[in-house]
């Protein structure tokens, strides 16, 4: 769970079976293993005619990444926010702010419509 205590964020938030659209890297030796390498704030610019700078592989990410299920939502302060485990989240600072955060522990069965750990194993090729 996330409380804001001040300011606002934006999250973006993916179940565990969207894992393979999200650009995840799966390597255990790289420094952003389990990162996604895509920055989701550039979804909407898949639609800008005017863009021609984005580098043709992280076009093709955010294409996939773009017909992925997730939720978005704004935080702000005073409100509380809870991420399933094992669901992935991309985080923007909207304000200056201040959180705090918990984690609520491992469900022991996957949910059967957005998946859990298992599907995320699979993702990254391993053991997650």
């Amino acid at each position: 769970m996330v409380a804001m205590v001040s300011g606002a964020k934006r999250y973006v938030l993916a179940p565990p079976n969207q894992c393979a659209k999200l650009g995840v890297v799966t390597s255990k030796y790289h420094p952003t293993y389990r990162h996604s390498v895509l920055n989701f704030g550039h979804l909407n610019l898949l639609d800008d005619p005017n863009i021609k700078s984005m580098p043709e592989g992280e076009r093709r990410w955010l294409e996939i990444a773009s017909n992925s299920l997730a939720v978005e939502t704004v935080l702000k302060a005073g409100e509380v926010l809870y991420i399933p485990s094992h669901w992935f989240h991309y985080i923007t600072s909207l304000q200056k702010s201040a959180q705090c955060n918990t984690r609520s522990g491992f469900p022991e069965k996957s949910n059967p419509v957005f998946g859990g750990k298992e599907e995320v194993e699979k993702c990254m090729g391993e053991d997650a």
